[in-house]
């Protein structure tokens, strides 16, 4: 891949919310060279347009455009952790309806590694996958899964979860190895607070978040784009504060992380909230690892663009789907005579050819096919909802529509 200059700053940051709502694109890469170029004549561009805002909530409609196609939002993003989503081929996976998924940073850097990346032509390559692909920075794997960790100034020393070796991690080696993948979308290094961190930890946290951020900037050398992190623990003025500070960075997209990790979901709804209203209308908001159904509908409805989680493809192995129905256990032995699909408004290749008996049979027969066949219907579940979520709010509609779909997703379906 060809090495570019950084991008300059937002050019339509400031532009009237008429302008805005008119479907003005917003743009950190307009000074990226022309001959910039990845995987053939493509060139590595990003650009989010505002298309509409919902009349009654803070929903908003948009479109990413990236080097490796374009897609619409709100968007959920499937989780391909080590290059793969779990339990379902890449095509699968783009057939759902998905146009992007999320890979993990840190445990691509320790297996395969780098060097195996760059031999098989970048993640998009190496996994056959041909749209866009964000990563995150691996900051919070680091944090969550290492042992012997130590948080420094210059970065985070830690040992594999792997092996036990010892890396180190800094921000621009964060932006060096997601540039070697190839990312359409990179993330910055934070650090993640515990959720029960006291306001002195957590300001002293995201302080090292920001200075992150801004050596992230100053070492990116291509024209993916970047994201930040506002970070802040449970603390709304904090959190109120970050968002301000990050919104006067040339950033691409600005993300909320730090949340659903633990604490109450009226917390995190508060805390997501109090994010949000420090941040610019002109570039795309990312709720990190969020989630559930109601989850999403709900944050949505705040201002939240983009979306991930491993939930979809995480219950679909252990047998949990998610219908307009409700979740539906299939496990449970009241669906063993049950000849009918998990959800009759499903047009997902499991609901339209196997019944409910036949998937309960697959799963407690431990056949690797239960995992397919659950994980594939949730997928297409989740992209069939922000299909109905954008529909919802190009027709400014989108209040009734969470008013009608959320007790639906949010119940349990009884056998």
């Amino acid at each position: 891949m060809a090495k570019v200059s950084p991008a300059r700053p937002i050019g339509s940051r400031g532009l009237p919310e008429s302008m805005r709502s008119q479907g003005v694109a917003c743009s950190v890469s307009e000074s990226c060279p022309k001959d910039a170029r990845v995987e053939g004549d493509q060139v590595s561009e990003f650009r989010w347009i505002l298309e509409r805002d919902d009349p009654e909530t803070a929903a908003r409609l948009g479109q990413v455009s990236t080097a490796h196609g374009s897609f619409e939002t709100p968007v959920f993003m499937p989780v391909g952790t080590v290059g793969s989503v779990k339990g379902i081929t890449p095509w699968e996976v783009a057939r759902s309806g998905s146009g992007i998924l999320l890979s993990n940073t840190y445990h691509l850097y320790l297996r395969p590694g780098m060097e195996v990346v760059r031999a098989l032509g970048g993640l998009h390559r190496m996994m056959s996958w041909k749209g866009a692909i964000l990563t995150d920075s691996g900051g919070y794997q680091v944090f969550s899964l290492s042992s012997l960790m130590k948080l420094e100034e210059q970065g985070v020393v830690f040992r594999s979860h792997i092996d036990g070796s010892k890396h180190e991690l800094t921000p621009e080696k964060a932006v060096e190895i997601q540039e070697t993948l190839g990312s359409d979308i990179m993330m910055v290094l934070d650090e993640c607070p515990k959720p029960d961190s006291d306001e002195e930890y957590c300001r002293r946290s995201m302080a090292l978040t920001t200075r992150w951020a801004k050596r992230c900037l100053a070492h990116r050398r291509s024209a993916n784009a970047l994201f930040c992190i506002v970070q802040g623990g449970m603390h709304a003025h904090l959190r109120r504060a970050h968002a301000e500070e990050l919104a006067g960075l040339p950033f691409d997209g600005m993300a909320i992380g730090g949340l659903s990790v633990g604490e109450s979901k009226e917390l995190m709804m508060e805390m997501l909230a109090a994010s949000i209203s420090k941040l610019p209308t002109n570039r795309p908001r990312y709720f990190m690892g969020v989630g559930r159904p109601e989850d999403i509908l709900k944050s949505v409805a705040l201002g939240v663009d983009m979306f991930d989680c491993v939930l979809p493809t995480r219950s679909g192995r252990t047998g949990l789907l998610f219908t307009w129905n409700g979740e539906i256990s299939v496990k449970q032995a009241g669906y063993r005579l049950k000849d009918e699909p998990p959800d009759r408004d499903c047009g997902c290749p499991t609901c339209r050819h196997f019944s409910l008996g036949y998937l309960r049979h697959l799963f407690v027969s431990g056949e690797m096919l239960a995992a397919v066949l659950n994980t594939t219907h949730n997928l297409y579940f989740y992209q069939d909802m922000m299909r109905r979520v954008r529909a919802a709010i190009a027709a400014g509609k989108y209040k009734d529509f969470l008013e009608e779909r959320l007790p639906m997703v949010a119940r349990k379906h009884a056998p």
